[in-house]
């Protein structure tokens, strides 16, 4: 018979940090607009199914007057459903659906923002630090977003990999794509550079006008320069011209 108090603890334990991100199943839910103690809950009803406020103090080892005030969060929040009875009993809802409504509730709010947001004066943007690597991630692809002719990247195949699909359509669009990496990376009518000297590295222009450079490991402590300011553009641009001269010198002499 299937252990279910053995899986809960698997679950509430699984929170190891990864390059990627994830902190484990109760540190993801808390994206999803739940607090700690909430996700906890949350995670214990999936594994246990319909329980009591006391079973999941029991169970959680949270006290009775947190856990009641939490699961009365979760139901307002989409997440739990009460089953009325002799007993208050609580239900968790599928964390499929529960993710997706909260999706959908972010879309609406995100639609009207756009729509009511007041106007922004017209700043020259300096240098801006971006920190954590979540955050640098999420610059990438408004990079990617805003290509209008060309980028040039460096930075790991790994990391590229994420990217993979929004490159190939910069690709197709007709926009000159070039990228220099440390493994093969198929990218149709990209001109890919293989080199060993990128790890931790990210090297970022689009359309010769906005940059970004720094290190990255994955951590929250990564940190990395952007910037509209032409002397950095054209310093990062000049490193990676260098770069692939040094390649193709280095492919010329193999060959010959």
């Amino acid at each position: 018979m299937e252990d279910k108090g053995a899986n809960m603890m698997v679950v509430l334990k699984r929170n190891t940090t990864t390059k990627g991100g994830n902190m484990g199943f109760t540190e993801d839910l808390t994206e999803y607009g739940l607090t700690r103690q909430e996700a906890t809950i949350y995670a214990c009803l999936l594994c246990q199914g319909s329980m009591t406020g006391y079973e999941i103090a029991k169970d959680t080892g949270i006290s009775k007057s947190n856990v009641y005030t939490a699961v009365k969060e979760l139901v307002q929040k989409g997440a739990a459903v009460l089953e009325e009875g002799d007993v208050t009993r609580y239900l968790a809802i599928d964390i499929e659906r529960f993710c997706k409504d909260y999706q959908r509730h972010l879309q609406t709010i995100e639609e009207r923002l756009i729509k009511e947001q007041p106007k922004r004066p017209q700043i020259q943007e300096g240098y801006i630090t971006i920190e954590s690597y979540r955050h640098i991630r999420d610059k990438v692809y408004d990079m990617l977003s805003k290509c209008e002719k060309r980028l040039y990247i460096q930075a790991d195949c790994c990391f590229l990999s994420d990217y993979k699909q929004e490159l190939e359509r910069l690709s197709a669009e007709g926009k000159k794509v070039v990228i220099l990496t440390d493994a093969d990376l198929s990218i149709k009518d990209a001109i890919v550079y293989k080199t060993a000297e990128v790890s931790g590295q990210i090297r970022f222009i689009t359309d010769s006008s906005y940059v970004l450079t720094g290190d990255i490991t994955g951590s929250e402590y990564d940190t990395c320069l952007f910037s509209a300011k032409r002397n950095l553009v054209e310093v990062v641009k000049e490193s990676l011209r260098n770069r692939i001269y040094m390649i193709d010198q280095i492919t010329y002499q193999k060959e010959r």
